[in-house]
């Protein structure tokens, strides 16, 4: 999810200023994605600069609210009817982890397999005890994909545990025009 999409997404409720959206982001997403407030505030730049939010006068405290735009609505339409690609979500650090643990001479592959594992359960016993506590909807969600997302990684990494236990570096083959025989 980009943060652009998520101010405007927040901003279709009504204006708001930075400290509202950083806490109202937070709250939307379980507190599972923390915004800098620094971030909020570059964010809005960008978005008035692209005529996708624009500000509204100072409060009486001296905030500045914004509200979305016309531009900013269509916006947000179109990636509420966008579907999120694969391509379009950052690198798996874990995969890239694995596959140069593997390549790295000296690491025990599996012990950084049953590490990760471990964490991972210890991750989803967290996440199934924060969903007995849950009561709204859009939260139960969040934690849903996650557990389901933390069950997949253990899932992976049982598939990758298998495929150690498989995998059998193949032995060097020799051929007499490699051996040097000496003189």
């Amino acid at each position: 999810m980009s943060v652009k999409h998520g101010l405007l997404a927040l901003l279709e409720r009504g204006p708001m200023y930075g400290y509202q959206l950083r806490a109202a982001f937070e709250a939307s997403t379980g507190g599972t994605w923390p915004l800098n407030i620094g971030q909020v505030y570059t964010t809005l730049s960008r978005l008035e600069r692209d005529d996708l939010v624009r500000p509204l006068p100072e409060n009486d405290t001296g905030q500045r609210p914004y509200e979305i735009t016309e531009q900013g609505h269509a916006e947000l339409a179109k990636w509420f009817s966008s579907p999120v690609s694969r391509a379009d979500r950052p690198r798996d650090e874990l995969a890239i982890k694995l596959a140069l643990a593997m390549t790295t001479p000296g690491v025990d592959v599996r012990a950084v397999v049953q590490t990760q594992r471990t964490a991972a359960v210890r991750t989803l016993q967290e996440y199934t005890r924060l969903k007995t506590k849950a009561d709204d909807l859009p939260w139960l969600l969040v934690l849903d994909n996650m557990i389901f997302q933390a069950e997949a990684e253990v899932r992976w990494l049982d598939h990758c545990e298998a495929s150690l236990a498989r995998y059998e570096a193949p032995e060097p083959v020799v051929t007499d025009t490699e051996i040097e025989v000496p003189r």
